[in-house]
């Protein structure tokens, strides 16, 4: 040790030589910012989620947007809705009048006309039947021959069968009565017109044909979201989401859900057991029933029917590191053991 000190002494120029203050400085430094980004990936927890895009729907088929159909044919006569009205269950929308401004009033003497027919018919079967009752007894007493017995129940048949064809033009003509009178189209239920798809009184519409566009008010809104086909097992009825409606001012945080502002909570509802064309699964978030006063959903004027949003399922906590790694691979998020249970089960 001592012949090395002695050695060292004749490099006065080695010795000359001395470490710059900053470079030890970035040294600590980057020591530092090296243990400390080991610390965050390997400390630091992140929840794991299935992202997907979606839209505001309904679960009730009924308060979905529909088409009102026309129940006769004819010429529109009268609208009393424009394009965006506000419609109550039972509120008029359009008039059709018949081609033939007299086609009731035929149709209401047709009816009369077939209900004598359909009387006198039952008149005469119930003066057969007492012929019929009058001849067997006669036949009975031997007063009368078989063949004006068999007459007579022969003459009962015929007029059962006129009574039954003038019930069967009653109920064709009351048919046809009714469905003309169906001329007035009403709103199924509450809610707007989004537009009119016909035109004005010189417009022919067919008996089927649309006339209106229908958005009623919704009652219950939900999620409507599509994940991928490697995700989808993860995901079952009851699990946790974070949803962003387009428009509404937000920052997300995927990983951190806490920390995430103007994002409201959901529940999975239901998840289809078939795909989709393109692969994919739709999935249902209803609002979450346990969420505070301060994280209802935005009121329907902002969150609207068809509004596009983006929703966040969580999964598992993991860390930070770890979830960097799964990325990197692409490998799907961490199973957990609730979501073990139910695919077993």
């Amino acid at each position: 040790m001592e012949a090395l000190k002695q050695d060292m002494a004749h490099f006065t120029a080695l010795e000359s030589v001395k470490t710059p203050r900053i470079f030890r400085t970035v040294f600590v430094l980057l020591l530092i910012a090296i243990l400390a980004v080991l610390s965050f990936l390997v400390y630091v927890p992140w929840v794991q989620t299935i992202g997907g895009v979606g839209v505001v729907t309904t679960l009730n088929p009924n308060e979905r947007q529909q088409e009102i159909n026309a129940l006769v044919s004819g010429r529109i006569e009268e609208w009393f809705v424009n394009d965006g009205s506000r419609v109550k269950k039972g509120d008029p929308i359009a008039r059709i009048a018949d081609i033939d401004p007299n086609l009731v009033q035929r149709l209401e003497a047709e009816r009369s006309q077939v209900e004598i027919q359909l009387q006198t018919a039952r008149n005469a079967l119930a003066t057969a039947e007492i012929d019929l009752r009058r001849m067997q007894e006669l036949f009975a007493a031997g007063l009368s021959a078989r063949r004006d017995y068999e007459q007579a129940q022969i003459r009962v048949e015929e007029m059962r069968g006129r009574v039954a064809e003038a019930q069967a033009n009653l109920a064709r003509t009351e048919t046809n009565l009714a469905r003309q009178s169906e001329q007035l189209v009403t709103a199924p239920r509450d809610g707007f017109i989004q537009s009119i798809n016909a035109g004005d009184a010189a417009t022919f519409v067919s008996s089927g044909q649309v006339l209106a566009t229908f958005v009623p008010e919704t009652t219950r809104r939900v999620v409507e979201v599509f994940v991928d086909g490697r995700d989808v097992a993860l995901v079952q009825g009851g699990e946790k989401a974070r949803i962003e409606f387009e428009g509404w001012p937000a920052v997300q945080f995927s990983g951190w859900p806490s920390v995430a502002i103007g994002t409201f909570p959901g529940v999975v509802a239901t998840v289809d057991q078939v795909a989709q064309p393109d692969g994919r699964f739709r999935v249902l978030i209803a609002e979450d029933p346990d969420a505070g006063p301060d994280e209802k959903w935005p009121p329907e004027r902002y969150a609207r029917f068809g509004t596009v949003v983006r929703s966040w399922i969580l999964l598992e906590t993991v860390p930070v590191g770890y979830e960097i790694w799964r990325q990197l691979n692409n490998f799907p998020p961490e199973l957990t053991a609730r979501s073990g249970q139910g695919q077993g089960g």
